[in-house]
């Protein structure tokens, strides 16, 4: 066998799979999946290892309004589409992009639920009472109150703008899919605040407002995003029945960290008085050396007897 011959063969091996590929029998509503070897504004062709190449108009990819084909689409890309047309008209196979993720997005959209997957997607728009992203090709809802941890009020500020959310709700037989910011934003908080909290000392004396009364004590806002507890057994070194009747929201006090325990920070009132009342007894301590110089005095002048 001459080397031309062995190189011959070889060749015919090594492309046995995608000849057989190229003669596969291809219907309309087959799932396929190719690689992208084109991009233009109106359309993405794709090598599906057949004897024509694959076409999708940018119409079938995604309903996604913000959606660029040259920005969000790259050449090596694999993207899996339905067969809507086995001729276009000028020889290739026209595809359905978005017919395919609808059989295939929800599955990915449960998983994504179940193991609580961070997405970044982009607002895309805004409705009634929150705005709209696109995960998997699929419309997305996110609630105004799910946006952010504090009350949005212009939901239009929002628009174009990248953010991380979870899959709170992936309902395919009611095609409602609902995701949410808040629980990242809140977890985030968390850990920086955590964070914060490691680094306050026991002992530490500082300054803060009310922010909640409550029956059991008062939570006080330290600034920086951190706040602790004065439970009503450390508001005062007198016996507080309600914190209500000591303390209103917006009040000024002054407090000592007496723990930090499981990321918390427990606050005392009670423990300053003490200290000022300690204070004043080590400066009143040294009266009964005056005292006893006006006794002795005393006593001098009650010895003296006047004639």
């Amino acid at each position: 066998m001459t080397d031309e011959l062995e190189k011959s063969l070889e060749t015919m091996d090594d492309y046995a799979d995608e000849l057989e590929a190229s003669f596969k029998k291809i219907r309309e509503g087959d799932i396929l999946t190719g690689t992208v070897i084109g991009v233009s504004e109106t359309e993405i062709t794709l090598d599906l290892k057949y004897y024509t190449d694959g076409i999708i108009k940018l119409e079938d990819y995604t309903s996604d309004p913000s959606f660029n084909p040259k920005e969000d689409i790259h050449v090596g890309d694999e993207i899996t589409a339905t067969v809507i047309r086995r001729d276009d008209g000028e020889g290739h196979i026209l595809l359905s992009a978005r017919e395919a993720n609808e059989v295939l997005a929800w599955d990915k959209l449960k998983k994504y639920l179940e193991e609580k997957t961070v997405l970044t997607v982009k607002v895309g728009g805004v409705v009634k009472s929150g705005v709209v992203a696109y995960v998997e090709g699929i419309r997305g809802f996110i609630p105004a109150s799910k946006l952010s941890l504090h009350y949005v009020e212009n939901l239009e500020e929002w628009l174009g703008r990248e953010i991380q959310v979870q899959v709170i709700t992936a309902d395919e037989e009611n095609k409602r899919l609902v995701l949410s910011a808040r629980e990242i934003l809140r977890e985030k908080e968390d850990e920086e605040r955590k964070a914060r909290i490691s680094n306050v000392e026991v002992g530490l004396v500082t300054e803060g407002t009310v922010e909640s009364v409550q029956s059991y004590g008062a939570f006080i806002d330290l600034g920086g995003g951190l706040s602790g507890l004065v439970h009503v057994s450390q508001i005062s070194d007198k016996r507080v029945k309600n914190p209500a009747s000591v303390l209103k929201v917006g009040d000024k006090v002054k407090v000592k960290v007496i723990a930090v325990k499981d990321g918390k920070l427990s606050l005392s009132m009670k423990a300053l008085q003490d200290v000022a009342a300690e204070e004043i007894q080590e400066e009143t301590y040294d009266l009964p050396q005056s005292d006893g110089l006006t006794t002795s005095l005393g006593s001098l002048f009650a010895k003296l007897k006047l004639k």
